[in-house]
């Protein structure tokens, strides 16, 4: 059976992240671990996050010094979950904005995928809570990375994933320094140009249930610039031996 790991960056989640990890907890398979991954939150996440890895043996927690992005804060927890022996890591917003009874429907789908994405941009996804100019950006922000990059997935924003251990293993997270959610585009095109199978499954996207979005100005320029940089950079990782299956990925 394999053993998946949930990683759970969080920065000031004080008000979300209890709540969100026993709803996580109810729905993961057993032999499951939750990682909380917190940048000395000054709310006191990091407080509550020791409380719960206390009272729960599947739920650990790593402290970081200071806030560096959601990129570092990821790759620190997937270097701890793959050092302890994770099969599956799977990789969330600890907010609600991604509905934890989702899980299952990716893990069911990383039986036949290196990596799946929840994704709001298939047939049965979509964005609730969001009022037009945001949904635009969205939109306008996965269109602008799918020209650029010359990739059909749907949704290489989103930050609802699992990866397979050996995809994640070959994508060479010591050259990956992006900050924000230019990570999440540069992580998907990394697997693809590998030659990963990348299925995308339909997820609906929710605000956030309490607390203070993280986006910011510099986050979207971040993306904006590093989007054609990835493309012509040439960085990539190992690929993995040929499959048998047809195609590299599916929507």
């Amino acid at each position: 059976m394999p053993e998946p790991w949930l990683v759970l960056p969080t920065y000031n989640e004080a008000e979300n992240i209890e709540p969100f990890v026993a709803a996580a907890r109810e729905v993961l398979p057993a032999g499951s671990r939750v990682l909380i991954v917190d940048d000395n939150s000054p709310d006191g996440t990091g407080r509550i996050a020791d409380r719960l890895a206390a009272e729960h043996e599947d739920v650990e927690v790593l402290h970081r010094p200071r806030k560096e992005g959601l990129g570092p804060a990821y790759i620190a927890g997937f270097r701890q979950a793959l050092a302890g022996g994770a099969d599956l890591v799977l990789e969330m917003d600890s907010d609600f904005s991604h509905d934890p009874a989702y899980l299952p429907r990716l893990l069911e789908a990383a039986e036949r995928a290196d990596l799946v994405l929840g994704s709001r941009y298939v047939p049965g996804g979509g964005v609730s809570d969001w009022g037009p100019l945001r949904r635009a950006i969205s939109r306008g922000g996965g269109a602008y990375a799918r020209l650029v990059l010359g990739v059909e997935v749907r949704d290489l924003t989103g930050g609802f994933k699992c990866f397979r251990r050996e995809a994640l293993e070959a994508l060479d997270l010591d050259s990956i320094d992006a900050r924000g959610y230019a990570f999440q585009v540069e992580m998907t095109y990394r697997a693809i140009k590998a030659g990963f199978r990348v299925i995308e499954v339909p997820i609906v996207f929710r605000d956030r249930r309490a607390g203070t979005s993280k986006m910011d100005r510099r986050i979207v320029a971040e993306a904006v610039w590093r989007v054609p940089l990835l493309r012509f950079s040439g960085r990539g990782a190992k690929p993995p031996a040929p499959s048998p299956e047809e195609g590299r990925y599916t929507f």
